[in-house]
């Protein structure tokens, strides 16, 4: 597990770390459904590949952003060789900042000029 330290040391982060985390914000993901939801939500702009996927969540795993979840659904609705992952409070506290880091981003570019629609 990571070192305690301000969510604002992990900034900024990869896109594939912030798009894992908002996939298992709601709901605890097995990896295909992590995938699954990221395309889904980025209108297909974004597919993670599986190696891109676990070498994330891996990294994830260390900083204490996730942890694999015991918990399972219903057997029958399951298969038993997914791994289940489930978004920390420290996890939820770095998407946090992210996105505020990102609202911040975008304000300035507009205050430039580079208004969403703009050439």
């Amino acid at each position: 597990m990571a070192d305690i330290s301000p969510p604002q040391a992990l900034l900024p982060l990869p896109p594939a770390t912030f798009h894992i985390l908002l996939a298992v914000a709601v709901q605890d993901r097995h990896g295909y459904a992590i995938i699954q939801d990221v395309a889904a939500r980025t209108g297909g702009e974004l597919k993670l590949s599986a190696g891109t996927l676990y070498r994330s969540i891996q990294r994830m795993l260390e900083q204490g952003l996730v942890v694999e979840t015991q918990d399972r659904p219903a057997p029958e609705l399951d298969d038993e060789r997914r791994r289940y992952y489930r978004i920390t409070s420290f996890g939820a506290a770095v998407a946090r900042a992210e996105a505020r880091r990102l609202t911040l981003l975008v304000k300035m570019a507009r205050d430039r000029g580079f208004a969403a629609g703009t050439a």
